[in-house]
């Protein structure tokens, strides 16, 4: 679970980035986090893993401060950045047990994950090479392993799906699925709304700082009394 209270962050001319945000993310749920480019989506994915401090508020990680006990509110989630290209000069199995060694995965349980996740996502034969000789959908790919290695309660993912093929994508959406049906979170933020339209048990949109609607797909056509894709209620709504 993720708990969002009172969170503001400001540029340094003190226009706030995030204004007030107050958001919850259960468990046993997929929910997606929307909004035009400039919105505060990544902005807020930084406060929740710690790489931003926030200026007021708080943010909870299954209960746990990340501004006040930063170190055991990241062991609670599995993080995926909006960019893939990290730590370039490893060899990815040399990332993925860099990683493992930070979250102390056994060797054996590290073993089985990797070889599982990496034959899943049909990546197994390239651990041996370097990351920086990845194309871009390879290191998204290893970067999301890196993410799941410590089996994390609550997954925090930016633009996950950005450069993986169609196999890929699928495979990813039934993980975050198969996760959530297990009493987990996954928080994710997409540009793709059909992908959110199908998978999502809630959504957020996010518009100039501002939540500006939370709900499930349903309810927002409800509320825009239209009944139309997620794109074109999208659209409607940041106008």
């Amino acid at each position: 679970m993720i708990e969002i209270s009172n969170v503001s962050k400001s540029y340094e001319n003190n226009k706030k980035i995030i204004d007030n945000l107050n958001l919850k993310i259960n468990d046993g749920e997929i929910f997606g986090f929307l909004g035009p480019n400039g919105a505060g989506k990544t902005t807020t994915i930084k406060m929740i893993t710690g790489i931003l401090k926030m200026e007021e508020g708080d943010i909870l990680i299954d209960g746990i401060s990340i501004k006040d006990n930063p170190v055991e509110a990241k062991k609670k989630f599995g993080f995926v950045p909006d960019s893939p290209d990290i730590f370039l000069k490893l060899k990815g199995i040399e990332y993925l047990n860099f990683l493992s060694d930070i979250y102390k995965v056994s060797i054996n349980n590290r073993k089985e994950i990797i070889e599982n996740l990496s034959k899943k996502f049909e990546i197994y034969d390239n651990l041996n090479d370097k990351i920086q000789n990845y194309s871009h959908g390879m290191r998204q790919k290893i970067v999301i392993i890196g993410a799941l290695l410590h089996n994390p309660k609550n997954w925090i993912l930016d633009e996950p799906m950005t450069g993986l093929d169609p196999k890929s994508s699928h495979i990813l959406k039934e993980l975050m699925k198969s996760h959530t049906q297990n009493g987990n979170s996954v928080f994710f933020s997409t540009h793709v709304l059909e992908v959110a339209e199908k998978i999502c048990d809630r959504i957020g949109i996010i518009n100039k700082g501002k939540l500006i609607f939370v709900g499930t797909y349903e309810e927002i056509k409800k509320q825009l009394k239209e009944d139309a894709s997620l794109e074109d209620l999208f659209l409607q709504i940041t106008e």
